[in-house]
């Protein structure tokens, strides 16, 4: 039974990865998960300087999820290669590091730095407010996207994935712009932009007002974006959001997703990329299905 996957020329063993910001880099989870038994460990950004983030609150629960205003709180690319990357050199797992910036330029001293680093793909999170635009999300405008997809590619080393951010009319549009600028792959969907009151404080309850939310009450929304994704590209797309269980991530790789990263659903519960790989094993198994790759994009 062959669970591996081939995403830019990168072979993972299985489809599961963690997704980036529900991880950290793996420290804080690896007296739970092996994190040997998954397809790639997905960093939490990574930016030039470090970053402080939001001010608390930031983080609270919505029914079906969860909403977060981190701020991609950060300690920076220096102590990310000191500290963390010798730590998951120790795995036999593939590494994808998430890369934020302000602007083109601190995306691309990250990318570089990285160049020579221990790293297997780069997934460049353009849900980051662009400060020289206004502070729109570099994700959320076709131009925009293309522009930093094509500087990114020009220095990286290793295979670009770019992040797609669901808070467009048109995911489509976003997908194909990335895809032009010659993204290697995909992943969508960030998350969604929301708020939560206090009807009793008469506020809102993140010092932000908005957060992202992410958790299962999305998942529809990803599952259909990834679905539209797949029809409109043909570079691999990695499908996330609102998975909790190998159900979840097999409807994902059947609406077109190569592999699928998992985020809230670790704060729930630890030890979930290892059974969402084990309930893959075992639906496989029970289905007859010898190839994942099978299971790609058979909804049609």
């Amino acid at each position: 039974m062959k669970t591996s996957v081939n995403i830019a020329g990168i072979e993972l063993k299985n489809p599961v990865m963690t997704a980036s910001g529900t991880f950290g880099s793996g420290m804080e989870y690896s007296e739970f998960v092996d994190l040997n038994c998954l397809g790639a460990v997905v960093t939490k950004g990574v930016a030039n300087v470090p970053w402080p983030g939001n001010p608390t609150p930031r983080v609270a629960e919505v029914y079906g999820g969860m909403l977060n205003a981190i701020g991609l709180q950060n300690p920076g690319i220096d102590v990310f290669l000191e500290r963390d990357l010798p730590f998951l050199a120790q795995y036999d797992t593939k590494v994808i590091v998430n890369v934020c910036g302000k602007t083109v330029e601190d995306y691309l001293e990250v990318v570089e730095r990285l160049s020579d680093a221990p790293v297997d793909m780069l997934e460049i999170n353009v849900s980051c407010p662009n400060v020289k635009e206004g502070a729109i999300a570099f994700g959320q405008k076709a131009d925009c996207l293309y522009d930093i997809t094509s500087a990114i590619k020009k220095k990286a080393a290793q295979p670009v994935i770019m992040k797609l951010s669901p808070n467009v009319t048109d995911i489509t549009e976003m997908a194909r712009a990335a895809e032009a600028a010659g993204a290697d792959a995909i992943s969508l969907i960030n998350t969604l932009t929301g708020m939560k009151i206090d009807i009793h404080r008469r506020s809102f309850v993140l010092a932000n007002k908005t957060g992202g939310m992410s958790g299962p009450a999305v998942k529809p929304v990803a599952v259909r974006m990834v679905y539209q994704c797949a029809q409109a590209v043909k570079i691999p797309i990695i499908g996330m959001g609102g998975i909790m269980n190998a159900q979840d991530a097999l409807e994902f790789i059947m609406a077109g997703a190569s592999a699928v990263a998992v985020g809230c659903a670790n704060f729930i519960n630890p030890y979930a990329t290892q059974e969402i790989v084990s309930g893959i094993e075992a639906f496989m198994e029970k289905e007859g299905v010898s190839d994942i790759t099978e299971l790609t994009g058979c909804v049609k």
